[in-house]
């Protein structure tokens, strides 16, 4: 049954984040499945060095789409508050002026993609044999990118509604069709990666359909001509949290940048590769921790509009003590399973050789992910977004980026894998401190749940 806006604010914290999460657990588990099928077809029909290039052009179209993901977490922090505070009509014209924005945005930098194609795929790390691959799947997937940008925020919008078994419907039909044409266009078509590419357009396409569909018959988002202009301090007030979720796939789109190059420089083609099946497990296997991080988002947002504060606090307590339970869980999976996993992906011997310990070095850390995730979640729910774009960049920007840099040039390759869990814990250090500061002078508990 789904949840109501309003129920976001009276329901049980602990039944209704599982009623959440469960489904966008289960959305990202299909669009993570969706990567990492695509990921093994082309790696066992097409070839490894075919992994590389999907591994180069995957950052370019996630950073053009992440626009729509940016301005739907941003917009949906907003939407979430205007619910709580019971302005609809403002929550109406904040889903207006993200479709503006989305649309716009997007196709943009779609035109400035196919203008410098060449220069983005070696600027991503597109070297050596790796250039002609990257191209054929570059272009089909890039005229998707809009489609994908409308389908991540409106993603957002859904479950900021507190609707999150259709936000997982609209996840769940792109990677259907995807699997379905890889196999047609790939293996029985004999296609390529040009087929994957296609399997992929026509993929992102189907899912902008459902979200229409969704907007036009079952949403609370009703728009008529008139919410469709751009309001200056509805998009200040989108912008600077959405520059938080941005700001976070533009660092990742550059330590991708600087990972190719590096993997490249020290260890060749084949350890690309190995980051590609990396990256793709990173996605994959905590699914469950990033859907109880989507989750807490509308919930927290919701009742932080409200000022209903006790609330709130329970919600972080909670989503960090289930996320953090089964990040443990995903970590000894990691653990024991590591080389039976990779085998899955390539015949490559070279890549089956090195991938299975840095995969378990990678994943060292992410038993504590949890209060780096939630914790900086938190901080965009309640609309403070410097807070919340400082601790959003602290693994990739402040911690990661410099540790790729330097540590190779003393342990080579090695330097790559560990740079990865050093990361992780330092910026959990950082963000426990800050939510704790705020949990113990901003959420002050009182009887009526009130701040002091």
């Amino acid at each position: 049954m789904a949840v109501t806006s309003e129920e976001l604010g009276t329901q049980d914290i602990k039944k209704l984040l599982i009623k959440q999460a469960i489904p966008s657990s289960v959305g990202i588990l299909f669009m993570s499945v969706n990567i990492l099928v695509d990921t093994i077809f082309v790696g066992q029909w097409v070839g490894s060095l075919a992994i590389a290039a999907v591994t180069v052009v995957l950052p370019i179209t996630f950073l053009i789409s992440s626009l729509g993901m940016a301005i739907g977490v941003g917009g949906g922090s907003v939407l979430s508050r205007a619910l709580g505070s019971g302005n609809k009509e403002k929550a109406i014209t904040v889903f207006a002026n993200q479709v503006m924005m989305t649309f716009c945005l997007s196709s943009i930098f779609v035109f400035l993609g196919l203008f410098f194609s060449e220069e983005m795929l070696l600027l991503f790390g597109a070297n050596g044999n790796i250039m002609e691959p990257a191209k054929e799947f570059f272009f089909p997937v890039l005229i998707g990118v809009p489609f994908l940008a409308l389908c991540m925020m409106g993603n957002n919008v859904i479950r900021a509604e507190g609707k999150p078994k259709f936000a997982m419907v609209s996840m769940i039909i792109p990677a259907f069709v995807n699997i379905l044409l890889d196999i047609l266009f790939i293996k029985f078509l004999d296609m390529g990666i040009f087929g994957a590419a296609m399997a992929t357009l026509i993929s992102y396409t189907s899912c902008f359909l459902f979200v229409l569909w969704f907007f036009v018959s079952k949403s609370e988002m009703k728009l008529h001509f008139h919410h469709f202009r751009f309001d200056k301090k509805i998009i200040r007030e989108i912008t600077s949290l959405s520059f938080v979720t941005f700001s976070r796939q533009g660092v990742v789109s550059i330590l991708a940048i600087i990972l190719n190059h590096t993997l490249y420089t020290y260890g060749g083609e084949h350890s690309v590769t190995v980051y590609g099946i990396i990256s793709r497990m990173l996605m994959f296997a905590l699914f469950p921790v990033l859907g109880i991080t989507q989750a807490f988002l509308p919930i927290a947002g919701y009742n932080y509009g409200a000022e209903n504060y006790n609330r709130v606090k329970e919600t972080i307590l909670t989503s960090i003590k289930y996320a953090g339970f089964l990040a443990i869980l995903i970590f000894v999976i990691i653990l024991f399973f590591a080389k039976s996993i990779v085998a899955v992906f390539t015949t490559d011997t070279n890549v089956i050789a090195e991938t299975p310990n840095a995969l378990r070095w990678v994943f060292a850390a992410s038993p504590i992910i949890a209060v780096q995730l939630i914790g900086a979640a938190y901080f965009q729910a309640a609309g403070k977004a410097k807070k919340a774009l400082f601790l959003t960049l602290t693994k990739q920007g402040f911690f990661l980026i410099p540790l790729v840099l330097i540590l190779p040039t003393f342990l080579g390759i090695f330097g790559v894998w560990v740079a990865f869990p050093i990361a992780d814990i330092l910026s959990t250090i950082i963000t426990g401190l800050f939510l704790k500061k705020e949990m113990n002078e901003n959420l002050i508990e009182t009887t009526d749940g009130k701040l002091l």
